[in-house]
């Protein structure tokens, strides 16, 4: 037993969490299991112990095996700064910056990466379990591809073939994978399973038969909606939902273009005293918002830009008027200042675009990238934050002497004259149940929550739940 590859008939079919949960439930019979993805795309990054970095959701899948996550957990990480255009990192470090049209020069390079990580896995474990990336049926990528098939081809790794019946059409996602695939690459697959099904299963088992009659392949079962997935960290923004909770606490989170490590919301969006609004663009701030949150972005001037655009400098002038609270983290935090300059043109053309003006703080892009696991201590509490930090560019100025934290003497972060708006660079700082604790109890609201308890139950919960509707022995004995 060594590696399985689960690939899906489409994006967002779910392949994260089936493999966070077979990972999961293979750690649960005894096994050393670690989870890979060949090449990923996402803003919302995890930083490994090692200094580098990988997707968020390899982090989650690594907690479901019970690992510190790695670089060799996902090889590569494209991370989109435009609409045609991403930053290359590999093995946890930035290679480059490229245009979409350019990457595929750029996959055979990429592969001996891919190959070298994924070696490193295989021989210190006893099983591997793989997450392919979007999905083999766009066979238009299929030349030089290191997500799907050429991975699975390359590394000899069967695949199982994922379908969502959420959004409809699975036996055509399917049966019309195996259609347009290359007979080679169709080989690999030796079965299929259905996620994401609601109401009564048995309704579906005619389609299910259709699926295995006309391919041939095996099916592994159905697996109903899993309701507590948004327990878990999310990888993608598309996957937050625009409101949840109805605590009387209000927090809204601009959502931004290239709003980036929005997991810091994760832990306020499962307090019962909150009511947590991703806002979309278009929408006002609310007048009842009691906090508002300005988030990490890929491209902090482009996304003061968009802020503008849609009118949220005016209405985030209004809320401190009203004596509301504005917390700025990473990019959100350089956003909050006076200005943001970029002289050699790090995240896009050369120049400098004026801050909200509610920091008395610059900030000037650098080029060099802070990639670190955080200990901090809350100036205004005492209390421990654990976080991390992953940006470009200094801040500075007087609002720097009414720090946020501390992190080894050093002040990090600023504070306003009155205490109401708040900047930091750390990420994940609500992960830490007592310093969410005293920041909800701050704005008048109290915590009922063990974030870091309840992953692990949900995680657990996962687990029995892909036991109990799939045949997880069948998968698991597919690795080769």
């Amino acid at each position: 037993m060594t590696a399985l590859m689960i690939q899906g008939a489409g994006s967002n079919v779910g392949k994260s969490l089936l493999v966070a949960g077979l990972c999961r439930a293979a750690r649960r019979r005894g096994l050393k299991v670690a989870p890979f993805k060949p090449q990923n795309m996402s803003n919302n990054a995890a930083v490994t112990a090692d200094g580098g970095e990988i997707g968020r959701a390899q982090a989650l899948q690594a907690l479901a095996c019970g690992l510190e996550p790695v670089v060799d957990m996902n090889p590569v990480l494209l991370k989109p700064e435009s609409e045609t255009g991403a930053q290359v990192v590999v093995q946890g470090r930035r290679l480059t910056t490229t245009r979409a049209a350019d990457y595929p020069a750029l996959k055979p390079r990429l592969m001996g990466a891919v190959q070298e990580s994924f070696a490193r896995l295989r021989a210190a474990h006893d099983l591997v379990i793989v997450e392919g990336a979007g999905s083999p049926a766009e066979v238009n990528l299929r030349a030089g591809d290191i997500a799907n098939m050429g991975f699975a081809r390359a590394a000899d790794v069967p695949v199982v073939l994922a379908g969502d019946i959420d959004r409809g059409g699975v036996i055509a996602q399917i049966i019309g994978t195996q259609a347009v695939l290359d007979p080679e690459d169709a080989a690999m697959i030796a079965g299929f399973l259905i996620n994401k099904f609601r109401g009564d299963v048995r309704l579906f088992d005619g389609g299910y038969r259709m699926i295995a009659d006309r391919t041939g392949w095996r099916g592994f079962g159905v697996l109903p909606w899993f309701g507590d997935a948004a327990r878990l960290p999310a990888e993608d923004a598309l996957d937050l939902p625009h409101a949840r909770g109805d605590g009387a606490l209000h927090v809204v989170c601009l959502a931004l273009s290239r709003i980036a490590n929005f997991d810091d919301l994760d832990p306020l969006a499962q307090e019962p005293a909150v009511r947590l609004t991703l806002l979309p663009a278009g929408q006002p701030i609310p007048g009842d918002a009691d906090l508002v949150i300005l988030p990490g972005s890929k491209s902090t001037r482009g996304d003061l830009a968009f802020l503008r655009a849609q009118g949220w400098d005016i209405d985030l002038a209004a809320h401190v008027r009203r004596g509301g609270h504005v917390l700025g983290i990473c990019g959100g935090y350089q956003m909050l200042g006076h200005v943001v300059r970029d002289p050699e043109g790090i995240e896009g053309p050369a120049g400098e675009t004026p801050g909200l003006g509610l920091l008395d703080i610059e900030t000037v892009m650098t080029p060099d990238k802070r990639l670190t696991r955080t200990r901090a201590t809350h100036a205004a509490t005492g209390l421990d934050v654990e976080g991390y930090e992953i940006h470009i560019g200094r801040s500075d100025g007087p609002a720097r002497t009414r720090p946020f934290a501390f992190v080894e003497g050093a002040p990090e972060g600023a504070v306003s004259a009155d205490g109401r708006i708040t900047g930091s660079y750390l990420h994940g700082l609500f992960r830490a149940d007592a310093f969410r604790t005293a920041f909800l109890r701050g704005l008048g609201a109290t915590s009922a929550l063990g974030y870091e308890a309840t992953v692990e139950a949900t995680l657990d919960a996962l687990a029995d739940h892909m036991e109990a509707h799939l045949d997880v022995p069948g998968l698991l004995a597919l690795a080769r």
